[in-house]
């Protein structure tokens, strides 16, 4: 319990970078805490936002966001069968199947242990989260000229904090953050903003298969993570879901 408050508290606080990011592109305050109470995500929704500010297609943004958060399906499949949760629970549940709960999960040595982490870790996160996004949005929102300050740089410099931590990990992921990064600014100049972004997803045909034969990005793993440097809800954790089902498997 202790352990899923300071999840909570630690990363709950990114939030108001969200807010802070969101009300600097131009949503309004409202729109911002929507993100956050309905999309849960917090590395897709930084990605959404970077795509607004962009000017891009709010299409090719959302794509673009789902993009980032479809490795919690891979997440809820596992979870499933460890919360062992059905009907109304069940649904609750899957809103909050992100990179911290399901590490905090399947780190327990018991089914009733691990259910116990998910519902401390997932409300601790939920409510820090769309609180300090309502702070951050309505921070800014008061301040008007968000550039003055260089506020309309927070998302950008919130996605390089997500993304510093997995850089660091290997060659393979290095070589395909700079695939990625080049294709994305091929495309700048011929394509919509928003677009260049979705293409860079191609880069992880780069990079060699990991050890053990999977193809590159085709594990969960290979995902963009809710836990990478200020770690928003399933923001960009690097998978730490991962390393925890490898250290001790969880059977209901």
């Amino acid at each position: 319990m202790r352990d899923a408050l300071g999840i909570g508290v630690a990363v709950g606080v990114s939030g108001t970078a969200f807010g802070t990011a969101a009300v600097a592109a131009g949503l309004s305050v409202p729109q911002a805490c929507a993100l956050s109470l309905f999309a849960f995500t917090g590395a897709s929704q930084f990605a959404l936002v970077g795509v607004v500010a962009g000017g891009g297609n709010l299409i090719a943004g959302a794509v673009g966001a789902l993009l980032l958060g479809a490795r919690n399906t891979l997440y809820g499949l596992r979870m499933a069968d460890l919360l062992g949760w059905r009907g109304a629970r069940r649904a609750v549940a899957a809103h909050g199947v992100i990179d911290e709960t399901a590490a905090a999960s399947l780190a327990q040595r018991t089914p009733a242990a691990s259910r116990t982490a998910f519902i401390a870790t997932f409300a601790s996160l939920f409510v820090f989260w769309n609180a300090t996004t309502l702070l951050g949005a309505v921070a800014t929102e008061r301040i008007g000229d968000t550039s003055a300050f260089g506020l309309d740089t927070v998302g950008p410099a919130i996605f390089l904090a997500l993304l510093w931590p997995r850089l660091r990990e290997s060659g393979r992921i290095r070589l395909v953050a700079a695939g990625g990064a080049l294709i994305a600014l091929a495309a700048v100049p011929f394509l919509p903003p928003g677009v260049p972004v979705l293409l860079a997803a191609a880069a992880v045909l780069l990079g060699p298969a990991p050890d053990g034969g999977t193809p590159a990005g085709g594990g969960a793993g290979g995902a963009a993570r809710p836990g990478d440097g200020p770690v928003p809800p399933g923001g960009d954790g690097g998978g730490a879901a991962d390393g925890a089902a490898d250290r001790r498997e969880v059977r209901p």
